[in-house]
């Protein structure tokens, strides 16, 4: 993880109730510099209901956010990404009778003028997919391969290299390994820990405990919409998440709204 003293995000007191359900409560977030923080928690737990207040599909009822500790209003999924904020679902919402660079650059096409009109720039979105392409590691046999016909892995390269392709600061996974084969897991794994090295943050949701612990540097518990605790991975383990996630744990010694980075 880069050393900084101002984190790159700050989510403060965040709340979200969706009429009498309180899917967050006064949810404190950091995310720092070249770090991948960990989220964990049930089906209920709001990890992905705080992840969307992020990214603005949905609005919070209260709540700040601080970016390079200037506080931002991201109120719509545009300003989100302008900040360089993305987000990879688990589903990985990728248009199935597409093509690889389609995909990349789906609703950000490029332009060029031909003939005084604006036309796509099909060689250029086809250079840079395959360009980006290459930092995921994942071998594709041509951009304009039809998604439906790459396997889990290969699908997930390509919304990876669609957050890559626009200069994201920060990549949020939600659940990645759930719609991938056994095999495909420990080169994703490892792929998020390249980016950490090379100065990206990433929060990473998922219910698999052990890869947090193989790829994270903190670990962030949420239980029935509040944060129950938060720690570094060298200061915790399995069981103790394990029973944060259940409630037979009451935390790691540190307060549900306490910031730590």
């Amino acid at each position: 993880m880069i050393a900084s003293n101002i984190p790159l995000l700050e989510m403060r007191g965040m709340s979200k109730s969706f009429g009498s359900v309180h899917a967050v409560v006064d949810v404190d977030l950091v995310l720092d510099p070249g770090e991948i923080l960990g989220v964990v928690g049930d089906n209920a737990a709001g990890k992905s209901t705080l992840m969307k207040l992020l990214t603005a599909v949905h609005k919070p009822d209260v709540g700040d956010i601080y970016f390079h500790g200037e506080q931002v209003e991201i109120d719509s999924p545009h300003i989100a990404r302008s900040l360089g904020i993305e987000m990879i679902y688990q589903d990985f919402s990728l248009a199935p009778n597409l093509s690889i660079s389609d995909n990349i650059f789906l609703g950000r096409e490029l332009k060029r003028s031909f003939a005084g009109l604006s036309v796509l720039d099909r060689k250029t979105m086809a250079q840079t997919a395959e360009q980006i392409l290459g930092q995921t590691l994942v071998r594709m046999e041509s951009v304009q391969t039809i998604v439906t016909d790459l396997s889990g892995g290969q699908q997930q390269a390509v919304a990876i290299a669609r957050a890559l392709v626009f200069d994201a600061k920060i990549i949020i996974m939600d659940e990645p390994t759930a719609s991938l084969s056994v095999k495909a897991i420990p080169p994703l794994l490892e792929l998020m820990k390249g980016f950490r090295d090379e100065g990206m943050s990433m929060i990473f949701i998922t219910h698999r405990i052990q890869d947090i612990f193989d790829t994270c540097d903190r670990v962030m518990v949420l239980r029935r919409g509040s944060c129950v605790g938060v720690s570094t991975i060298d200061k915790t383990n399995i069981d103790e998440v394990t029973g944060l996630i259940t409630g037979s744990r009451e935390g790691f010694g540190v307060l549900p709204n306490h910031l730590t980075h």
